[in-house]
């Protein structure tokens, strides 16, 4: 049948034609349960994940020197490592969900395998720091286009009985391929004895030949107690004799992120095209062989009545493009404007908690507070189990709380466990550091605890109501360009706080350094008490009334929106959305 028929048939079906469609067209390929695409699928999301948190692990044999098969980084150099990820990140978020419109969700998780595949084997490669970015910026890519494809994927080919559970495992691997990370980090680390160098000469004499553990070499600038500054550390590396040492670790820690790319590559051959994709670009006979693929009528329903209702939403789509408007639309518009702006705050915010200065640097945090580069290695892992549980509560915490009572408490509480962890730096690490002396084994075991706790408060609330609300304020013929536009402002807002942290760290102390954090987060809480709305129990069509005019109104913008009436009980359609972590 032509593309012109197809369309023609499609606009115009009744029930009748679609029942014999539907009897005449065969199942385009073998059964797959919805456990095993979801298994497959939610490997972009694994890669997602593992990708951005074995960062953590790695950077501590990065920093170890040439000579012992490290990059001597500089703490610029971290903070770029993990940076150039988030940027590659931000412009594959954008780019993934017009390529994933354009030839398929199945189609460009295929694609994105390759490109995960490339850019772990290029960063495990790297021989040294400037061919490293390039194929970060890769993996960045591929980051982003997964966030932007998986989940639409996911909640597209699965039936609608399952469908909420299924998109939130989705979530839920994300942080597991971090918690995965975090693991396998600690058990290759402490495999090879945690980062060890040998030194043949040492011609300022400051050190006798011999093996070290390279916690002994770092404790030597100021930073972590010793006398040397940033400059004179890396000079004092320069000149050390260096005839061994297990730098490369690091190498065997990305290296592993290659198996699940070619997992998921493998997997996703074997997986149907999105029947809502197919229906999308009018082809309707493509779309009811996929969906035969994932249905059983006996407990999904008839096919016919799922394909109608796909044809019914697809012309009502059409309808809305017609009336679509671009950025330039939003910005001419003074409410719509302000509104982006809430929505751009509200995504920043998700960023501005400090989560990543945790999830990517969490163990050199632990060593400025006295442990050794191996126990805070494996000390990561307590982070990614918190990451998981507060994962799984956060879904139930949306079902039971206000959005506003979530994201304040969130907030509120973030600001105090980082206020926490600034009180001990420089109450308990600082005066020690300062005297030369090592700081109280508790001190580094309450910043981790402490870390623990934020972890838990985080995942359990912030993402989960922002990424909610994101797809919930903005009007139905501008959410496309509002959202895109608001969660690449996120992904920036991620870049530039992971980029800069390990210098604050290294120039202002983790006392200073998370005392700015914590009284930014407090802040935080007191403009949120203004500014946001709420939207719990309304349907999309309500907010929108309520967004325009909250936010047409000239005074008391800052108010709270009136409470759900009795019939605001619409549940409103959540547009999958790119997230970062």
């Amino acid at each position: 049948m032509s593309e012109g028929a197809q369309e023609t048939a499609l606009k115009n079906i009744t029930a009748d034609q679609m029942e014999q469609a539907v009897a005449a067209t065969p199942a385009s390929g073998g059964h797959r349960g919805i456990i095993a695409i979801a298994a497959v699928a939610t490997l972009g999301s694994l890669l997602f994940g593992y990708d951005t948190g074995v960062i953590s692990g790695a950077l501590p044999f990065m920093y170890m020197p040439h000579a012992a098969q490290g990059f001597q980084l500089t703490s610029l150099e971290e903070g770029a490592i993990g940076g150039t990820l988030l940027i590659g990140a931000a412009f594959g978020a954008l780019l993934g969900g017009r390529l994933s419109d354009r030839y398929g969700r199945r189609h460009n998780i295929t694609v994105l395998a390759i490109v995960f595949l490339v850019g772990a084997l290029g960063t495990t490669l790297a021989p040294n720091i400037w061919v490293m970015y390039p194929f970060r910026v890769v993996l960045g890519l591929a980051v982003g286009g997964a966030s932007a494809t998986v989940p639409v994927y996911l909640a597209e080919t699965a039936p609608k009985r399952i469908r909420g559970s299924i998109v939130a495992i989705d979530q839920l691997m994300i942080v597991t391929g971090q918690l995965l990370a975090f693991t396998m980090n600690a058990i290759i680390s402490n495999i090879q004895g945690g980062p060890r160098i040998t030194i043949e000469a040492d011609p300022s004499g400051t050190l006798a030949p011999g093996e070290y553990v390279y916690d002994t070499i770092q404790a030597l600038q100021s930073s972590q107690g010793g006398t040397m500054s940033a400059e004179q550390y890396h000079a004092f590396l320069d000149q050390l004799v260096i005839s061994g040492g297990n730098g490369e670790t690091w190498r065997y820690m990305l290296v592993l992120c290659s198996i699940p790319a070619v997992a998921l590559w493998i997997g996703i051959r074997f997986m149907p095209e999105s029947s809502r994709w197919y229906i999308a670009k009018e082809r309707l006979h493509e779309a009811i062989g996929s969906l035969k693929r994932v249905r059983d009528p006996h407990r999904d329903g008839p096919l016919e009545d799922e394909l109608m209702e796909m044809a019914e939403a697809r012309q009502h789509e059409l309808a809305e493009e017609a009336q679509r408007r671009g950025l330039g639309y939003v910005l001419a518009t003074p409410w719509l404007r302000k509104l982006l702006l809430v929505g751009i705050f509200l995504a920043i915010i998700n960023q501005t908690t400090g989560v990543n200065t945790i999830m990517y640097y969490a163990p050199k945090v632990l060593e400025y507070a006295g442990m050794s580069t191996s126990a805070s290695i494996t000390a990561q892992v307590a982070n990614g189990v918190m990451s998981v549980i507060g994962s799984a509560v956060g879904i139930w915490l949306i079902l039971r709380f206000r959005r506003r009572q979530i994201l304040i408490a969130d907030v509120t509480g973030v600001g105090v466990c980082l206020l926490g962890i600034a009180a001990t730096f420089q109450l308990a690490i600082a005066p020690h550091m300062a005297a030369g002396s090592a700081p109280p084994s508790w001190a580094a075991l309450l910043v981790l605890g402490l870390m623990a706790l934020f972890m838990l408060i985080v995942q359990s609330s912030n993402g989960t109501v922002v990424w909610t609300m994101l797809g919930e304020i903005f009007p139905a013929n501008v959410r496309g360009v509002m959202n895109g536009t608001a969660v690449f402002c996120m992904w920036i807002a991620n870049a530039i706080i992971t980029w800069t942290f390990p210098t604050m760290m290294e120039g202002l102390g983790g006392g200073l350094t998370y005392a700015i954090y914590g009284v930014l987060n407090l802040v935080i809480a007191v403009v949120l008490l203004r500014i946001m709305p709420e939207t719990s129990g309304r349907s999309l069509e309500r907010i929108e009334h309520d967004m325009e005019e909250r936010y047409s109104r000239r005074a008391g913008i800052g108010r709270p929106g009136p409470g759900p009436t009795p019939r605001s009980h619409g549940a409103g359609h959540h547009k999958t959305r790119s997230r970062p972590r």
